[in-house]
C-alpha cells in the first residue's frame, strides 16, 4: 500500500499541517491501535460500500433538513419530526442516514436476480437503488394526503401465483390500495403496481416520481411525458407505464420546490430538467375512475451495473412449483406458520446463480450468508436450486486455496468446506471432481493459515487477525474464523476419507491440533470477570462479540450439547447483551439482531433448555415487520430497522431452520424427534413438518393429539440402515405410531 512509503506519508502529513488539519497518517495509525494488527485493515468491498452510503448520507444532509415541506419518505418523515420517538438530533453528524426505519420488503420471481422494493408506507424502489413512485390522493383544492405522514398503515406480503406487497392507506372516508409484484413480458422482468380505492370523492389519485428512496436521495434529473400521452419518461431512459391517459400532469424542479405544493393551481408543464437532480412529477388520475376501474401501472426493470440495458430472464421459476418441492409445516399457530412460509420464500427468491442476504443494502456475496442461507434451503429440500448456488463456490477460489468473497476475512474457508460436507450429507451425493479440487485447495489453505506456533503469545495457532464477521468488533484474533477452520478441515477429512485416507487423517489430525490450541488460548486467571465463558478473541474481555463464539455450537457441533463454555456464554449475553428479551449487538449494529437471537435459541434447544429457547423465538416473530421480514438489526425503540438491510435472507434463513429443528435434529449419529415443538402448535389440529433432508434420508414428522398425549409418526426415507430416534416431545406423554418400523430398532427417551 502507498502509505507504507516514508516518502508518501510525509508528503500526506506535510500537507495536512500546511493548511490546519489533523495529520491523517497519524490518526489512522491510532486508530489502528484499538484493533490487533492484521495483513488486511478493512476489507475493500465494505470500505467502498460505506463510502458510497455516507456519500448519499452527504447529499440527504443538503437535501432534506432545508426542504422539510416536501413530501419524504417515511423514515424521514418520522426520524426529523422532533415530536416522534424516531427523532434523533442532527447537529454535527457527519451524514444523515436512515437508522430508524430500514424497513422493505421485495418482490420478485424465482431465478430474477432483480428485486423491487416496497418501504413500509408503499414507496416503490422499481429498480435497483433508483428513484421510486409514491401514490397520493388529491382532493379538489390540491391538499395532498400522503402514506407517509401515517403512523397507521396495513401492509402485508402474500404468496400465491406470485409474490405480491399488499398496501392500505387509510384516512378515515377514503382509503388507497396498492398491490406490487414483479411480472414478465417476452422474458424481460418489470415492477407492476395496481391501485384502487374502495370509496368515491371528488379529487384524484396521484401517482409522483420521488428523487428518493429508503436510503435516500436518488437524482432525478429529467422528467418528460410518454410519447403516447400514457405515462412519463424518467432520466430519458426509465418508462413508467399507465393503462390510461392521465387526467393532469404536473411537473417541478428543485427551485420551483416539490411537485405536492403545485397540484392545486393550473399545474407546471412537462418535461422538466433539474440540475440539482431533484426532479418530482404527479400523473393525476380522477379519483371516481380509479374507484370503477383500478390503475395499472408498469415498470420496465433495467440492470443495475448497466443503467441503459434491460435484462432477459428466459428461465424463470414459478412459485408454485418452488414451494411445492420444499418442507411443508403445518402448526396450530397461525403466525408461526406465516413467518416460516414467507421465510422459505425469501430463501428461494435471495437463491440462484449468487446468494444475496438482501434485496438492495446486501445485494452482494459473502461465503459466510451464503452458507447460512444455502444451509437452510437445502434442509427444507432446495437441492438443485443449491447445487447452482454452490456452483459458483469454486470459481471465487484463488490459486492458494482462499475462498475469497471479502478479503480479509478468514472465516470464509471453513465456511465452505463445510458447506460442501453439508451438501454431500444431506443428498448422499459424491462431490463433482471440481469441487473436490477445491476442498483439498481449501483446507490446505487452513493450515498454512495458521499462525506459527510456539510462540508463547495466547493467538499462537490460531488464525490470523481480522476484520472477520464485521459485528464482531475491530480486528482481532477471532474465534468465530477458528471454529469454522476446526469445522473446514474436519468436513475436507470426511469429503475425502474413501479417496485419499491418508490426506484425511492428515486433516484430522490438524482439526484436533486445531481445536485444542483453541481450548489452551481460552485466558483464565483472576482477572477474568466471567470465567469459563467464550470470549470473541484471547485477548478480549467478554462483551457482546462473545455471540460469534457461540458457532462451535451451532451450528458446527464441535462440543457435546450444554458445553458448560458455551452455556456461561449464552447466559452472559444473556444478561449483559440483551433487550427485552432480544440478543443486543452493541457493536457497530447496536440493535437487537433477529439472526444472532435465534442463534441462541439454537443453542438452548440443543442443550434441551427448550423454554429458553421458546422465549427467543416468540421474541424473534414479535419483532418481525407486518410483511414478516426482519432487518439486520433492530431499533430498540422505534422497533424498525436500523442497520443493514431492511429485509435480511440470514435472518430468514435461521428462522426456517431453529422450526426445522424444532420438529427434526440430528446430533451424534442419531435423529431428535421433536425436541423442540411447542404444545400449542399440535394440541389443536395436530402438527407436521416435511420431508426434511438429513443425513440418514428425508424425513416427515407428524404429531396428533390423542387422550393420553400425542401420537408421534415419523415417515423417513432413509438411504441405508435406520438411524436411531430419540423422542423428545416436551410437555405431554408420547408414543410412537403403530405404522412405524419395529420398536427394536428405535431409541427412545422419555418425554
Amino acid at each position: 500500500m502507498q502509505l507504507k512509503s516514508w516518502f508518501i506519508r510525509f508528503l500526506i502529513t506535510r500537507a495536512a499541517r500546511a493548511y490546519g488539519f489533523l495529520d491523517p497518517v497519524n490518526l489512522l495509525g491510532k486508530m489502528r491501535g484499538f484493533s490487533q494488527p492484521s495483513e488486511v485493515g478493512e476489507p475493500v468491498e465494505l470500505l467502498r460500500a460505506g463510502v458510497i452510503f455516507h456519500a448519499r448520507g452527504l447529499v440527504n444532509t443538503k437535501a432534506i433538513q432545508t426542504n422539510l415541506d416536501w413530501i419524504w419518505p417515511y423514515w424521514v418523515e418520522r426520524q426529523f419530526n422532533p415530536k416522534d420517538e424516531s427523532f434523533i438530533p442532527r447537529a454535527f453528524s457527519f451524514s444523515h442516514i436512515n437508522l430508524t426505519h430500514r424497513n422493505w420488503t421485495a418482490v420478485g420471481l424465482p431465478d430474477v436476480p432483480y428485486y423491487p422494493i416496497v418501504d413500509p408506507r408503499g414507496l416503490v424502489t422499481p429498480i435497483y437503488d433508483g428513484w421510486s413512485l409514491d401514490f397520493w390522493l388529491v382532493d379538489a383544492k390540491g391538499a395532498v394526503s400522503a402514506p407517509s405522514k401515517l403512523l397507521q398503515f396495513e401492509q402485508e406480503l402474500s404468496l400465491g401465483t406470485n409474490l405480491r406487497v399488499r398496501s392500505n392507506a387509510d384516512w378515515g372516508t377514503l382509503s388507497l390500495r396498492s398491490e406490487v409484484e414483479m411480472c414478465v413480458e417476452d422474458g424481460r422482468p418489470l415492477c407492476c403496481i395496481r391501485l384502487s380505492v374502495p370509496a368515491v370523492a371528488q379529487g384524484w389519485v396521484a401517482v409522483a416520481v420521488r428523487p428518493y428512496n429508503p436510503e435516500g436521495v436518488s437524482f432525478v434529473e429529467k422528467i418528460a411525458a410518454a410519447e403516447d400521452g400514457r405515462g412519463l419518461l424518467v432520466n430519458g431512459r426509465n418508462p413508467v407505464r399507465f393503462d390510461r391517459a392521465p387526467d393532469r400532469l404536473a411537473f417541478s424542479v428543485y427551485q420551483d420546490g416539490d411537485v405536492s405544493q403545485r397540484l392545486g393551481g393550473e399545474p407546471a408543464k412537462g418535461p422538466v430538467t433539474c440540475p440539482v437532480g431533484m426532479a418530482t412529477a404527479a400523473a393525476l388520475f380522477d379519483l371516481t375512475a380509479v374507484h370503477a376501474r383500478p390503475l395499472e401501472i408498469r415498470v420496465p426493470i433495467f440492470d443495475e451495473l448497466k443503467p441503459a440495458q434491460r435484462p432477459i430472464s428466459p428461465h424463470v421459476g414459478s412459485w408454485q412449483s418452488e414451494m411445492a418441492g420444499l418442507a411443508a409445516l403445518h402448526i396450530g399457530d397461525a403466525r408461526i406458520q406465516r413467518l416460516y412460509e414467507l421465510a422459505a420464500a425469501n430463501l428461494v427468491l435471495h437463491t440462484g446463480v449468487e446468494v444475496y442476504p438482501g434485496p438492495y443494502t446486501y445485494k452482494r456475496f459473502w461465503f459466510r450468508d451464503a452458507v447460512f442461507v444455502l444451509n437452510a434451503l437445502l434442509s427444507l429440500g432446495g437441492v438443485e436450486r443449491v447445487r447452482g448456488a454452490m456452483a459458483g463456490f469454486a470459481p471465487r477460489q484463488r490459486h492458494d486455496g482462499y475462498f475469497l468473497s471479502q478479503e480479509g476475512e478468514w472465516d470464509s474457508n471453513g465456511e465452505a468446506l463445510w458447506m460442501y460436507h453439508r451438501f454431500a450429507q444431506l443428498t448422499g451425493e459424491t462431490l463433482p471432481p471440481a469441487w473436490q479440487e477445491a476442498v483439498l485447495r481449501g483446507a490446505r489453505w487452513i493450515q498454512r493459515k495458521r499462525l506459527p506456533a510456539g510462540t508463547g503469545k495466547p493467538e499462537a495457532g490460531l488464525l490470523p487477525a481480522g476484520f472477520s464477521a464485521e459485528h464482531l468488533g475491530p480486528n482481532d484474533f477471532y474465534y468465530w474464523d477458528d471454529f469454522w477452520g476446526v469445522a473446514g478441515l474436519r468436513s475436507a477429512a470426511a469429503l475425502i476419507e474413501a479417496k485419499d485416507p491418508g490426506q484425511a487423517h492428515v486433516f484430522r489430525d490438524a482439526a484436533d491440533d486445531f481445536l485444542a490450541t483453541i481450548e489452551r488460548s481460552l485466558p483464565s486467571g483472576p482477572h477474568r470477570r466471567f470465567p469459563g465463558a467464550f470470549p470473541a478473541a484471547p485477548r478480549r474481555r467478554m462483551d457482546s462479540g462473545a455471540v460469534g463464539s457461540l458457532v462451535a455450537d451451532y451450528p458446527l457441533q464441535l462440543f457435546p450439547p450444554g458445553d458448560p463454555r458455551i452455556i456461561k456464554t449464552a447466559d452472559y449475553l444473556r444478561d449483559h447483551s440483551s433487550h427485552e428479551g432480544g440478543f443486543l449487538q452493541n457493536m457497530i449494529h447496536s440493535g437487537i439482531n433477529p439472526y444472532l437471537t435465534l442463534h441462541l435459541a439454537q443453542v438452548r434447544l440443543r442443550a434441551g433448555q427448550v423454554e429458553e429457547a421458546w422465549k427467543l423465538l416468540g421474541h424473534v416473530a414479535d419483532l418481525a415487520s407486518p410483511t414478516g421480514q426482519w432487518p439486520e438489526a433492530i431499533h430498540p425503540r422505534t422497533g424498525g430497522g436500523c442497520m443493514g438491510d431492511g429485509q435480511h435472507i440470514w435472518a430468514a434463513a435461521e428462522w426456517a431452520l431453529l422450526v426445522r429443528n424444532c420438529f427434526v435434529r440430528e446430533e451424534d449419529g442419531r435423529l431428535l424427534i421433536a425436541p423442540g415443538v411447542p404444545p400449542q402448535w399440535w394440541r389443536e389440529g395436530g402438527a407436521s413438518f416435511g420431508p426434511t433432508l438429513t443425513p440418514y434420508g428425508a424425513v416427515s414428522v407428524r404429531i396428533e393429539p390423542a387422550d393420553d398425549g400425542a401420537v408421534i409418526t415419523v415417515d423417513g426415507r432413509w438411504w441405508g440402515d435406520a438411524p436411531p430416534l430419540e423422542l423428545r416431545l416436551s410437555g405431554a406423554p408420547a408414543r410412537w405410531s403403530h405404522a412405524e418400523r419395529p420398536e427394536s430398532q428405535l431409541t427412545v427417551a422419555p418425554p
